[in-house]
């Protein structure tokens, strides 16, 4: 995964397991009601610490591939599969969004949280998103975390860290803006991508679901 700043793993990791560890059954819930994908090929793009796709594996059938540019990251993801005896149902890829190493039409199903923000090309990551998706596939990508009490939970537990300040909580307001929706709408039409859904609320946060339908007469643009 490309990314325009350096991430701190052991830092970033530690985060994810103890602040933000609530919201990842939340996020895999909401993604698994909206998609209804349970089999098949998940891919976790920009997997970090590997805790969304943990969560889609628990709650699921499918084969889940975590796929990070950063090797340490890759590492933490290896150890959380081995300590929860997941190895048959997992697989780690070292790359990056805009170049995934794998065939066409191969992943039913593409999430990833938080990694969308730092992608420095967004179309070309969205086209190579879509290209690696099957017939029927769905990506569900984008940020949040759950519900609005979780956010607030967080934010209060970031402002002590923070010494008092809301500097994280601002970033995340810049994240889930309108701006930043319409950015990624505009990055969607220039990957030449026709079929998406966005939801924007304060609830759920900021999310893309990209549909690769196997028919196109009737495709159409949904904005919510």
């Amino acid at each position: 995964m490309k990314i325009s700043m350096k991430i701190d793993a052991q830092s970033f990791d530690y985060l994810a397991c103890t602040v933000f560890a609530p919201v990842y059954p939340v996020i895999a819930g909401q993604i698994l009601e909206k998609t209804r994908i349970t089999q098949g090929t998940c891919l976790d793009i920009g997997c970090g610490g590997g805790y969304l796709g943990l969560a889609l594996v628990q709650a699921t059938d499918l084969l889940v591939l975590f796929l990070d540019e950063s090797e340490e990251m890759l590492d933490l993801v290896r150890r959380r599969i081995a300590e929860n005896g997941l190895e048959d149902r997992t697989d780690t890829l070292r790359g990056d969004v805009t170049d995934i190493g794998l065939q066409d039409d191969t992943v039913d199903l593409a999430v990833s949280r938080g990694s969308v923000f730092f992608w420095e090309d967004c179309t070309r990551a969205f086209r190579e998103i879509y290209r690696v998706l099957a017939p029927g596939g769905m990506a569900y990508i984008g940020g949040g975390f759950g519900s609005a009490p979780l956010l607030e939970a967080i934010a209060q537990k970031m402002k002590v860290r923070n010494h008092g300040s809301d500097e994280w909580y601002e970033k995340v307001e810049r994240n889930l803006s309108p701006d930043t929706r319409s950015r990624f709408k505009t990055a969607l039409k220039a990957a030449e991508i026709s079929y998406y859904s966005i939801i924007h609320n304060n609830e759920e946060g900021l999310w893309i679901i990209i549909e690769k339908r196997t028919s196109l007469p009737n495709q159409q643009l949904l904005d919510k």
